[in-house]
């Protein structure tokens, strides 16, 4: 039968009449630009989110851009981040012609490593970017102490996290300084091409990229500062406005999806032998309702590529999330790292492997796939 790594016509179909009124109502009004229904979505994400200001832009990328602009990183600072993520948590920083210092993963969630971070600290540290990869929060708690030790602005990758909880409830993007979310399509709060938002309670900061993501310019055509055209289309926020109101539907089905998947997992043998190693949501028993709202559903496999190459021929959708670190991509050559040097996130690219987890994936989806790993494997 086969099965898609993401399927999104059977995630929008559904909402075909919902999304296109709000497109025909978008275009009699005219308001392209920074439109009403912009405002509407901010306000909407921050509360979601658990902030005060929501300020919409362009792109996830763009959000991590303006973010950092906003607090200041220029030339010759350096920002801590993990080299196991996608490329826009560095390339952002790189842009700025700051230094991406990097810092190793725990191998359980794939999230940069607290216990490393210390030591990577030095008089030219700016801020520090922790990624909550794949849907699960990083371990917060002492990336906050190190940076209030340090005097050091913390900006939350949340691009693959919106509305995930930390232990203790607080939501991905409230924690830090800044949060910086995305919209691409196959996120769990997708548009219909590329947007993102940046979330904050402070609100100077929140007025200073308010103004950065029209070049700088308040009022229009008078500019103190440089910015840039960070602005989220008005098409796409009133999309993102009608799914909005599904994404806590959509979160609980890929975490019953995880779950089906755990059980038909063990059931299979896999686990036991070594085969395939589970996600590890670790805030699970902490009461934290969104404990990991799956992104991804990634394995770490033995014998990856081939087992790729076997469900690609019965038509089961994969990827690898990411197979190169930052440290030995080419453009990254230049920050003196070497191949060894971030184990963790060496191995996490040679052995993992995404498999779908969207929330109209069904029950006979599911068994389809891991009756096609188990085969395999036997």
């Amino acid at each position: 039968m086969g099965v898609p790594l993401l399927d999104l016509k059977a995630h929008h179909e559904p909402l075909h009449k919902e999304i296109m009124a709000v497109l025909e109502q978008t275009f009699r009004s005219q308001a392209f630009i920074l439109g009403p229904e912009v405002a509407k979505l901010e306000e909407r994400v921050a509360a979601y989110s658990q902030t005060r200001y929501g300020i919409g832009v362009s792109s996830g990328t763009d959000a991590l851009l303006l973010a950092l602009m906003a607090i200041g990183v220029s030339p010759g600072d350096e920002v801590i981040t993990t080299p196991y993520s996608f490329f826009a948590t560095a390339g952002a920083v790189a842009r700025l012609g700051a230094k991406p210092v990097l810092v190793d993963i725990v191998p359980r969630t794939y999230n940069i490593d607290p216990s490393k971070i210390a030591k990577a600290i030095t008089a030219r540290t700016k801020a520090i970017i922790p990624v909550h990869l794949y849907g699960q929060c990083a371990d917060m708690g002492p990336i906050l102490d190190l940076a209030q030790r340090h005097n050091l602005k913390v900006i939350e990758d949340a691009a693959q996290a919106i509305g995930a909880e930390y232990r203790d409830g607080r939501r991905a993007g409230s924690m830090g300084t800044v949060g910086c979310l995305s919209f691409f399509p196959s996120k769990n709060l997708g548009c219909l091409g590329d947007g993102g938002m940046v979330v904050t309670s402070d609100a100077d900061l929140a007025e200073r990229m308010k103004v950065m993501r029209v070049h700088g310019g308040k009022p229009k055509y008078y500019h103190k500062m440089i910015g840039g055209n960070f602005r989220l289309d008005t098409i796409q926020a009133a999309v993102l406005n009608v799914k909005l109101n599904y994404l806590d539907d959509w979160t609980q089905r890929r975490q019953e999806n995880a779950r089906r998947y755990e059980t038909l997992f063990q059931q299979s043998g896999l686990v036991r032998k070594g085969n395939v190693r589970l996600p590890d949501p670790v805030y699970r028993d902490s009461g934290a309702k969104h404990y990991h709202i799956y992104n991804q559903f990634v394995l770490r496999v033995e014998r990856r590529d081939e087992l790729m190459a076997y469900l690609k021929q019965k038509g089961i959708g994969t990827e690898i999330y990411y197979p190169v670190p930052f440290h030995l991509q080419e453009c990254f050559r230049y920050l003196g790292y070497k191949e060894g040097d971030f184990p963790e996130s060496e191995g996490a690219a040679k052995d993992t492997v995404a498999i779908p987890i969207y929330p109209e994936l069904t029950a006979a989806q599911q068994t389809e796939v891991v009756e096609a790993v188990t085969s395999f494997y036997a």
